[in-house]
């Protein structure tokens, strides 16, 4: 029970996170005169929002796969039988929703929070690539985060 409840709180909180990066931290750069102030801000919000992002991620794979156990080993033989393709299919976006989590997380909000507080000049161009890559893997975390919870309801509904 305590895992069902971890993992709801955690998806919470990813998706909060997500969804706030898309509706409140992205659409608000566009409002700020000063190329520095921007950077700044945008700079700040990743580094709040990366580890949130991927902590809570990381509790959802975590608490997903102990209840993943715990139904094989309720259900033994007839699990694959009864959760086999759907499961499947759900942990295969679930592997793709993580690589754009990642992605977005480290490959580009870490990077990016490292050169800003390194000190190293950040051109609006470069500024304008960063927002376009996190605006895009943002729309396949959101998209991929969408299928993954319809998948997860529909599991749900068999176990019951």
């Amino acid at each position: 029970m305590l895992n069902s409840w971890l993992h709801i709180i955690a998806l919470v909180v990813y998706l909060g996170a997500v969804i706030g990066l898309w509706l409140i931290l992205l659409p608000a750069l566009p409002d700020v005169d000063d190329h520095e102030v921007r950077v700044q801000l945008l700079a700040r919000g990743l580094k709040f929002y990366n580890p949130l992002h991927i902590g809570a991620l990381g509790i959802i794979l975590f608490t997903g796969a102990f209840q993943l156990t715990e139904l094989k080993a309720e259900y033994r033989e007839l699990f694959v039988r009864q959760f086999g393709y759907n499961l499947g299919i759900k942990l295969l976006f679930v592997f793709v929703l993580v690589i754009f989590s990642v992605y977005q997380s480290m490959g580009i909000g870490h990077r990016f929070v490292r050169r800003q507080e390194s000190g190293a000049a950040v051109t609006p161009q470069e500024l304008n690539l960063v927002i376009r890559r996190l605006k895009f893997a943002n729309a396949c975390i959101v998209t991929l985060a969408a299928i993954t919870l319809w998948l997860g309801f529909r599991l749900a509904l068999n176990h019951s």
